[in-house]
């Protein structure tokens, strides 16, 4: 069994030189917005959900970009009520975001 029920890393990578990249979007922002609505929610610790800083994931083009394990799920996103809708559909109640999902 895994130490969390899911994992989520959020690419909050920077690149130089104006090469698109996932903080351009407000990465780190929105990861803020995520761990602080999971505590909020009592889903955050051990046997619940983790809401970790990635850095790059490689898939910049598609970004802003996040990955849930342990089912390997990819995401993109726009603005807070993307993650709500990923925290409340996939994190809460099991239900893949289609709209979202890469």
């Amino acid at each position: 069994m895994s130490y969390y029920r899911y994992h989520v890393f959020f690419c909050i990578n920077q690149r130089e030189g104006g090469a698109r990249c996932c903080n351009d979007c407000g990465a780190q922002a929105l990861r803020d917005y995520a761990k602080q609505r999971i505590k909020s929610l009592k889903q955050s610790g051990k046997n619940n959900i983790r809401v970790n800083n990635a850095g790059c994931l490689d898939r910049c083009d598609e970004g802003p970009v996040i990955v849930i394990y342990p089912d390997e799920i990819w995401y993109t996103y726009v603005d807070q009520e993307d993650i709500d809708e990923i925290i409340d559909e996939y994190l809460m109640k099991g239900n893949v975001v289609e709209r979202l999902k890469i």
